[in-house]
């Protein structure tokens, strides 16, 4: 374990009389789970870059802020949202809270959609078999804090073969200044089910806060599920997610990360592939600007035979931002015959922004197919010249370029309706963008 003296001061102190209150309430196994939760934060405390795992993110800003356990309120955003049609099932959760009044869940044979906190009064056993059971507290500090503090949140519940047609979306949104909000997400799709899970992470523009949500899915035999994750909060806001996948054989999970706002945001998203003939996405969109620093952590364990898994990060860095992406897969020594491909492309519009990368592969059995790797480049000279040959003036083809080079990961989502809306967002992002390093 690192040692104490290269953690940094802990901003949430002030939270942790919260959270010992709810360490007190409700059943035996979830205040236990709380009391694990606290006390794995209180043990690893706020890491410092001296840490491997954040050695190119600093959490200083962080650190010395003082943060009190988020109030139930109104959600409060000036973002647009795609439009909910007939059908619609759309959960908004107000710093954490499920909000009954912005939320929209229509009866749809096959599925149930409830706040966890009614999920754990009205279904204990059912969210006491899956809530916390792959989230690994022990080694992130800032999912643990979540598991002790969050008493809200969303259970999504796709029974077996059930096809739900309507987007389920799910929208986070945290409003105030000086808060931590923890919303938490479980996802349950039982054998054979199907689905399409969108979330979004929106904050009021000008409060100064901390996001610590975590999201566990689990993709049971036979399932089809494709799930995105849209961050677009405030460029005051903090944002630290976790984002854990258990999939069962023959299954196949789509997922696709599009990370846009936050003045620092991470998201360590861990997919453990737990059966014969799996299919699995790893996608992500990642643009920063200014000083904004994101950082994607990506792991595959490939567990079982006759695997199949296939990442594209694609990120754009302007300014002076900096971008992080660690990739590791991991075949383990049982999983023959796997095929896993992992492609990290940059590209860096500034002479002073930066971007970190580190694919990283582990292979334990003999007879597989994997590559990976990594490219940071400016945009090229032939197309510009091309695009500039029809007429088109040079900062319009420069955005054009860079336009390009990203929506082709978002054209890999199935769903029109989002990839329309995120398309949209991406061409917005990037208006205005220069272009190329002069």
């Amino acid at each position: 374990m690192i040692g104490t003296l290269t953690k940094l001061e802990n901003p949430f102190l002030n939270a942790f009389s919260r959270a010992e209150e709810l360490a007190n309430q409700g059943p035996a196994w979830l205040r236990e789970l709380r009391k694990r939760g606290l006390d794995a934060h209180q043990g690893l405390s706020v890491p410092s870059q001296k840490e491997e795992e954040w050695k190119y993110t600093s959490l200083r800003r962080m650190s010395q802020m003082e943060l009190e356990a988020a109030e139930p309120g109104p959600a409060v955003f000036d973002q647009d949202l795609p439009t909910a049609g007939d059908g619609s099932i759309r959960v908004v959760l107000s710093n954490g809270r499920f909000d009954r009044n912005l939320s929209t869940v229509t009866t749809t044979p096959g599925l149930k959609v409830t706040s966890l906190y009614n999920a754990i009064i009205e279904n204990e056993d059912f969210v006491s078999r899956y809530l916390g059971k792959i989230a690994p507290i022990a080694d992130f500090t800032f999912a643990a804090l979540n598991t002790s503090l969050f008493e809200d949140g969303v259970v999504v519940h796709v029974g077996k073969e059930a096809s739900v047609a309507s987007v389920i979306e799910i929208v986070h949104v945290t409003s105030g200044d000086g808060f931590v909000a923890s919303p938490r997400c479980l996802i349950v799709c039982e054998e054979g089910a199907k689905a399409t899970v969108y979330e979004s992470y929106l904050s009021d523009r000008e409060g100064e806060s901390v996001t610590l949500p975590v999201t566990e899915v689990f993709v049971a035999s036979g399932a089809d599920v494709e799930h995105v994750r849209f961050q677009d909060e405030s460029m005051k806001s903090h944002h630290i997610g976790l984002w854990q996948v258990h999939q069962a054989g023959d299954s196949e999970y789509r997922s696709y990360n599009v990370a846009f706002g936050a003045a620092l945001g991470r998201v360590d998203q861990n997919i453990y592939l737990d059966g014969e003939g799996v299919t699995t996405r790893l996608d992500g969109v990642v643009i920063a600007k200014g000083t904004q620093v994101l950082d994607n952590h990506t792991r595959l364990d490939h567990a079982c035979p006759n695997g199949n898994s296939f990442e594209i990060y694609k990120q754009i860095i302007d300014d002076e931002a900096t971008i992080v992406f660690n990739g590791k897969i991991f075949v383990h020594q049982d999983a023959q015959k796997t095929d896993a491909k992992q492609t990290n492309q940059a590209l860096l519009l500034s002479p002073r922004a930066t971007i970190d990368s580190k694919p990283q592969l582990e292979i334990f059995a003999d007879d597989v197919k994997c590559t990976h790797g990594a490219t940071v480049g400016q945009l090229e000279d032939t197309p510009m010249f091309y695009l500039r040959q029809r007429g088109i003036p040079e900062k319009e083809a420069e955005a054009l370029l860079v336009y390009a080079f990203a929506a082709e990961v978002l054209e890999l989502i199935t769903d029109e309706s989002i990839r329309d809306f995120l398309e949209a967002k991406l061409y917005e992002k990037l208006s205005g963008v220069p272009g190329r390093i002069s």
